[in-house]
């Protein structure tokens, strides 16, 4: 059995002003894009694309900043609709109390959405090539905002078994030892699915499948995490004994999955090397 360990959230102080280390994280998601995203602009179809249409790093820099808004305004909305709206609608005004936490995953991934829709029309180009660029490059990010959670002892697993090798008592969860579930989601929606989908993305498929395999390797990751991670308090399991993050992975899993197929099915083997 292992302890939590108590981490100051302050990562450093300078008179009033401090830096969490949940804010460093989100600099290190943001970061880690950045990164990926100008490696992505040598993949192809990318980097046959010419002209008008041709990508360059510039966009890279836009699509992050559009990202940004989209998952801070999405998942902020997000939480307020899809966990707690009976709250926020009779205490509409604490929706803007960001302060006080919470956000949505699935409220950000929307908001990226909207996002993207709006740089491809702004850009000109296909939302598809949109986000076929941009899905490989989220994971690290995600990966990035889980060691946030652990390094704050919060979003702490169910009670593990008490002989389980990594199982952890977080300051907050009571005496007994939990699954670390932020370190599962770590490994699993963060760092395995960054691998499968790079890899994926380094050869050019049909437009909206590197896409539709986000949407579906997400959801199949979080919706496996979601066995050993606590559910909110104030809403417990669900229909089905599932929780409410499993049940916004359910639409994920069969979005993707269908949006792989219907890409495949109907690219034609010049829009597969034109991808225009």
């Amino acid at each position: 059995m292992l302890i939590h360990p108590v981490i100051n959230p302050i990562a450093l102080q300078i008179g009033p002003l401090a830096v969490h280390w949940y804010g460093l994280t989100y600099l290190a998601a943001f970061a880690l894009f950045m990164f990926l995203g100008i490696r992505r602009l040598r993949h192809p179809p990318f980097v046959h694309i010419t002209g008008p249409g041709a990508w360059v790093s510039k966009d890279v820099e836009d699509i992050l900043f559009l990202g940004v808004m989209g998952v801070v305004l999405g998942g902020r909305l997000g939480y307020c609709l899809f966990y707690k709206p009976g709250y926020y609608l009779s205490h509409p005004l604490e929706v803007f109390y960001v302060w006080q936490g919470g956000m949505s995953f699935h409220g950000g991934l929307l908001g990226v959405i909207a996002s993207m829709v709006w740089f491809a029309y702004s850009r000109k180009k296909p939302f598809w090539q949109v986000a076929d660029f941009v899905a490989p490059c989220v994971p690290t990010g995600l990966a990035a905002g889980r060691v946030g959670n652990f390094i704050n002892g919060e979003l702490w697993g169910r009670l593990s078994a008490p002989d389980l090798p990594w199982g952890m008592v977080f300051r907050d969860g009571g005496p007994l030892p939990r699954h670390p579930s932020q370190v599962y989601q770590f490994l699993m929606e963060g760092l395995l699915l960054y691998v499968l989908l790079w890899l994926y993305a380094r050869k050019e498929r049909a437009p909206g499948q590197v896409a539709a395999a986000f949407l579906f390797g997400y959801g199949v990751f979080r919706f496996i995490a979601e066995f050993f991670r606590e559910p909110d308090a104030f809403l417990g399991l669900l229909s089905l004994g599932m929780s409410m993050g499993q049940w916004l992975c359910v639409p994920m899993i069969l979005g993707g999955a269908l949006m792989w197929w219907w890409a495949g099915k109907v690219a034609t083997p010049q829009l597969k090397t034109k991808f225009k």
